[in-house]
């Protein structure tokens, strides 16, 4: 995981902004929708992207990448009225997975990239269940079918975590070697 500074400099906004768009594609590329009492759940890769940004660009600028990403798919893809909704989870699934790495003491061995991977997609299933559930009972549900409805819609939520426990394991080493270019020790000139 890269150092935070309290700054917010060039390198930051570009790299926010790339896995943004990357988030944003990830979602775009790859999307099947699934059937659902609450909601549209789809099968995709935003999840798995958003853990990434997490690891790679620090809690903050990694939630901000993915909530970035995650809301503009939802805004510009008939998804306006969760988008609100999406950009909060995306924030707390970054506060959980970069909690759960201070805890593991920023240690990125692949033991540990499993449990934070595994870490994400559980909190991301729990959170998603507590969404649906409430926004249920806001509905007038009663408190049993609330609960059945909200249990029904996560069969694309759990795809999509076993997909970003495999995707985050996979991926994190060859990203960060790749992001190495990105250091202020040696700037962007090699990209070019």
């Amino acid at each position: 995981m890269s150092k935070q500074s309290k700054s917010f400099g060039v390198r930051d906004i570009v790299l926010v902004a790339l896995f943004a768009a990357v988030t944003y594609l990830g979602i775009s590329a790859l999307r099947i929708p699934l059937p659902a009492a609450v909601g549209a759940p789809f099968i995709h890769f935003g999840n798995s992207l958003l853990v990434l940004s997490v690891l790679l660009l620090g809690g903050f600028r990694g939630g901000l990448a993915g909530a970035i990403g995650l809301g503009l798919f939802d805004l510009l893809n008939g998804y306006a009225s969760t988008a609100p909704v999406t950009v909060i989870l995306a924030f707390l699934v970054a506060a959980i997975v970069s909690g759960a790495f201070t805890l593991l003491k920023h240690q990125d061995s692949p033991l540990n990239l499993f449990i934070l991977a595994l870490v994400a997609g559980v909190s991301k299933i729990a959170l998603e269940f507590l969404h649906g559930l409430i926004e249920k009972l806001l509905l007038g549900s009663a408190f049993t079918p609330a609960v059945v409805a909200a249990f029904t819609s996560l069969p694309a939520t759990a795809i999509n975590a076993i997909s970003t426990v495999i995707i985050v394991t996979v991926l994190y080493f060859p990203l960060k070697k790749g992001l190495s270019i990105f250091d202020s020790n040696k700037g962007i000139s090699k990209l070019g």
